[in-house]
């Protein structure tokens, strides 16, 4: 037989081993874990070479002792056959493996959620450009530091065009799992990559979610990105699978029962307890070694409301409780799925006991992991029914029970239920909504008379450049003549931060085409607001009619929703006033611009 002469296509998955959580769980539980990230080309680093939206290099240049490690080659076929570098804290090769691959796992994810690619953060452009191109503020490749610093922090840096992060030494008292003294990478925390990755891709959604205009917005930020670590734990089926069986499938108990016999004789012999339940708790190794005795946060335990909360508040205390809020209703909406398997074993004569048959056990880590997936999509699908300026906890209530009631308007298993129960609990609640109930919070829709004209929507990948311009233009007429229906100020120019086609199917299999359109207008120095800088904006979601719309006109864009943060009227004043007490009570001076305002999270991560 005669080899062929066709070229072979690239593989789809490339398989990266990495540690499920960190180090100091060692090889127990299904800790070390292999990742299939989808296959780019790539060069020693390793650096991203298909030239995507959402490119990613490793550069592993140690500020501290000035200079540079080797690069990891990962088409090396010594790397390849055994599917990556095996785990190890003593190899800086494996620690440039291990942030590319949790890096590109978390951008897949996001996509998938979104419907769309994401690419980083885009510097703001003036309202006339005359040049053409990128701008140096632009982020084009996401460079990834494995061992930037020596210090206990990690942070995502719109400077430095990428994320840096930390190494240090652990306690000599209260070091946890970890050696007295040992060195800890926050490199190798699966939680600390993710949450750092998700900061990253909210910038480069939202660009303006990084400007404190209220409370709630650095809250929101460090809530949103503990929420995207902790739901990737329910995809660690081995992990899942033993704390379902050691909790009587009770996965919101914060400790895991083990063989009575071997926790009797872990208390006798070293003091100890039942073993923390690891789904439910973020950054284990950096929590121990900054002699926290635990990770460094949980999921739950945060039953208190806002008010309750001391004065001044940490914005991770604050993004607590959003988190213990998200995360009551997931419980929820798990122990009612996993209820209808519990009937069905009980009727067929098995008994209440914390030890669950393996079939039992694996129908709960199917439900685990198929309602934390769904809780993630709704939170990432939420960012596109937000105003594009000034996020709050309730904005974002608001935004989830729209996205979903969107994505399964029946909602079988009272999941907008759930949510609100538990935002009520807290006390995190909308101010501008009539009554408590799913028909009031979520976003009102238009019909479909108003009408977008000469709108192209782009193909799966996007749109390409003479479409971008088209759609620009179409935008512009149609915003012009819409002012006061958008809640715009009359007399303020406008600018697009961002417009995405997205392309989403719904529980009932139809497939919409939308687009999401970013409308901003600032003030800088604004009377109003003390002096400072001042935004206001509205979301578009411009659609088509579904396949399952009944003949609808594909053909034919409409306007579906408008979630405006207006600057003038009564609700524009009512935001300046409260944005400049928040901003004189923090400390802000008036007269900056508008990039003053901005997070600095190299200060909110320093040492937590």
């Amino acid at each position: 037989m005669q080899p062929s002469s066709t070229k072979l296509r690239p593989p789809a998955r490339r398989p990266l081993r990495v540690f499920a959580f960190d180090p100091s769980r060692g090889r127990l539980l299904g800790n070390e874990m292999q990742l299939e990230v989808r296959y780019r080309r790539l060069g020693p680093g390793p650096v991203d070479l298909s030239g995507a939206h959402d490119q990613i290099a490793v550069v592993d240049y140690d500020g501290t002792r000035k200079k540079y490690y080797e690069a990891v080659d990962l088409d090396d076929p010594f790397i390849l056959i055994p599917n990556g570098l095996t785990p190890s804290e003593s190899d800086p090769r494996f620690h440039q493996q291990m942030v590319y691959a949790v890096a590109s796992d978390t951008v897949e994810h996001f996509e998938s959620a979104l419907g769309r690619r994401v690419h980083w953060r885009r510097a703001e452009r003036p309202l006339r450009v005359e040049k053409r191109g990128w701008l140096p503020e632009d982020i084009l490749t996401l460079v990834l530091y494995p061992h930037a610093m020596r210090d206990p922090n990690a942070f995502y840096s719109p400077e430095a065009h990428g994320i840096l992060f930390g190494y240090f030494q652990a306690g000599f008292t209260d070091a946890g799992h970890n050696l007295p003294g040992q060195t800890v990478f926050t490199c190798l925390a699966h939680d600390i990559i993710v949450h750092e990755m998700t900061h990253a891709i909210i910038d480069g959604l939202r660009m303006h979610f990084l400007e404190q205009t209220n409370e709630d917005v650095p809250a929101f930020h460090e809530a949103f990105a503990d929420l995207a670590a902790l739901f990737r734990h329910f995809s660690h089926r081995e992990v899942l699978l033993d704390a379902i069986k050691r909790t009587g499938g009770r996965l919101y108990t914060p400790a895991l029962k083990g063989d009575p016999l071997a926790d009797l004789a872990s208390q006798s012999w070293l003091g100890g307890g039942d073993a923390v339940n690891p789904l439910i708790e973020l950054a284990a190794q950096f929590g121990e070694a900054r002699g926290m005795q635990q990770g460094l946060r949980s999921a739950i335990g945060k039953p208190v409301t806002i008010q309750e909360l001391r004065e001044p508040m940490d914005c991770h205390e604050r993004g607590s409780i959003l988190v213990a809020a998200v995360f009551e209703a997931f419980f929820t909406v798990y122990l009612t799925r996993a209820a209808r398997h519990f009937r069905v074993f009980r009727a067929a004569g098995g008994t209440q006991r914390d030890d669950l048959p393996d079939p039992l056990a694996d129908a709960l880590c199917e439900e685990a992991t198929r309602t934390a997936d769904q809780f993630f999509r709704m939170c990432v699908r939420s960012l596109d029914y937000l105003a594009p300026v000034d996020v709050t906890f309730g904005d974002f209530l608001r935004a989830v029970l729209t996205s979903e009631t969107d994505f399964d308007p029946s909602d079988a298993d009272a999941i907008g239920d759930a949510w609100m129960q538990a935002f009520r609990r807290r006390n995190l609640l909308p101010g501008d909504a009539s009554f408590f109930s799913l028909g009031s919070l979520c976003w009102q829709p238009f019909d479909d008379s108003i009408e977008v004209d000469d709108l192209p929507f782009g193909g799966p990948l996007g749109l390409s450049y003479l479409e971008q311009g088209r759609t620009a233009k179409a935008l512009t007429t149609f915003i012009d003549a819409n002012r006061s229906l958008l809640k715009l100020h009359p007399q303020l120019p406008f600018r697009l931060p961002s417009f995405h086609p997205l392309y989403r199917v719904d529980v009932s299999g139809s497939i919409r085409w939308d687009l999401i359109v970013e409308v901003v207008q600032t003030r800088d120095a604004d009377p109003a607001a003390g002096g400072f800088p001042m935004r206001g904006g509205t979301t578009l979601v411009i659609s088509t009619h579904g396949t399952a719309g009944g003949g609808g006109d594909k053909d034919r864009a409409f306007l579906r929703y408008a979630i405006a943060k207006p600057m003038h009227g009564p609700e524009g004043r009512e935001r300046a006033q409260r944005q400049a007490a928040f901003l004189n009570e923090q400390g802000f001076r008036p007269g900056g611009p508008p990039s003053s305002l901005r997070l600095n999270l190299a200060r909110i991560h320093a040492g937590t």
